[in-house]
């Protein structure tokens, strides 16, 4: 046996006979057909996540968006209802937003910060929830026991963004999810080469996920999987090592004179602690701040910037810093992005494995110039 996975680069999978054949295509059997379908490769990334996150099945695909949507799409008909939550990735935002409606389906947000918003927004055509915890960018967080809760209440299927927590720090299903998605992109990859996806949850949920994928095509690739795959080796001792400087620089910054406030969930003026400490192993690698000065500063502090990067992208073994409002909800208008916590002033900080010196004397360095 080999102690690395082999790569599988085919596009297709050979049959001895054409009883393998017709039993295979019958779904009589788990032979690979065609690499759009199922792939070694994928199997054992999406197989390693189905244990991570203590799921049934998964199904991985080619970014985290194409699982979003493939999570939307297999189950929203015209008529349903999404209940969502209002704070959430900006291209997830457009989705619901701009093409959801043209499939006839309705939506409605609710707040992170106010939790009798939720039971109240369910109508009698609302078939989803879904939300993401610690929420993107503000770092909002939403208590899974209760809204579990409430999507069992009214027979709901709940729908969990898990890609800033990650497994190792909160797994939503033992807290009663149905579905839980990843952009495999971020902390899962950790070192920011390739681009993935993946939905796990209930086997039959994911069986129907499964053969939506299997016609529209958002595979993900064999060498991406097996990238994917050997990085969930080191997911354990990297979020450690994330979470530990992200702490860190949390309470370095939260009193700093140029900053209005700061979000980490794990830091006891987070508003939500009580939360983060009841369903959260760690706080993760994100931490956010509000700028005094607004837009202008959030500019200069970034221009400032002589080691932390400025990219499109989280969770990678480098430090990143982002300008939410305008970058990855620039799309969003001004009420919009404030409803949602992102002010004009917002600095996002993906921590990475650097020294936490190193990172805090690049921060502080910048923040001298806002």
């Amino acid at each position: 046996m080999e102690h690395s996975a082999p790569l599988f680069l085919t596009s297709s999978f050979c049959f001895d006979n054409a009883e393998e054949m017709r039993a295979a295509f019958a779904d009589e059997s788990d032979d690979n057909i065609y690499s759009r379908f199922s792939n070694p490769n994928v199997r054992e990334f999406t197989d390693k996540m189905v244990a991570l996150e203590g799921a049934e099945a998964g199904y991985a695909t080619a970014s985290g968006m194409s699982a979003v949507f493939a999570s939307f799409m297999t189950f929203l008909k015209k008529g349903d209802h999404l209940l969502v939550c209002n704070s959430i990735f900006g291209s997830t935002q457009t989705v619901i937003k701009k093409y959801l409606p043209n499939y006839g389906i309705e939506y409605t947000y609710v707040s992170a910060d106010h939790p009798e918003q939720w039971e109240a927004a369910v109508k009698p055509n609302t078939k989803m929830i879904y939300l993401e915890t610690p929420t993107n960018p503000g770092l909002a967080l939403v208590d899974l026991a209760f809204v579990n809760v409430i999507a069992k209440k009214y027979k709901l299927l709940l729908n969990v963004d898990n890609c800033f927590a990650t497994p190792v720090c909160q797994r939503p299903i033992d807290f009663g999810a149905d579905l839980v998605i990843h952009s495999a992109t971020k902390w899962l990859d950790g070192q920011g080469r390739v681009l993935g996806g993946v939905v796990v949850g209930k086997k039959e949920l994911i069986h129907d996920i499964y053969l939506f994928c299997r016609s529209t095509g958002p595979a993900l690739s064999p060498f991406n999987a097996w990238i994917l795959s050997k990085s969930l080796e080191t997911l354990d001792v990297r979020m450690e090592r994330h979470a530990s400087n992200a702490m860190k620089i949390a309470e370095a910054l939260q009193d700093h004179p140029a900053i209005a406030s700061l979000k980490y969930p794990f830091i006891p003026s987070h508003p939500q602690h009580h939360i983060a400490i009841k369903q959260m192993k760690n706080g993760g690698g994100i931490v956010c701040f509000d700028l005094k000065g607004g837009l202008e500063s959030g500019r200069k502090f970034l221009d400032s910037l002589q080691m932390l990067s400025l990219t499109a992208n989280l969770g990678d073994t480098r430090s990143i810093a982002s300008h939410p409002a305008s970058t990855t909800h620039a799309k969003l208008t001004e009420e919009e992005r404030l409803a949602t916590g992102i002010t004009s002033g917002l600095i996002r900080i993906s921590v990475g494995l650097e020294h936490v010196d190193d990172i805090l004397s690049d921060i502080f360095q910048a923040l001298k110039k806002v």
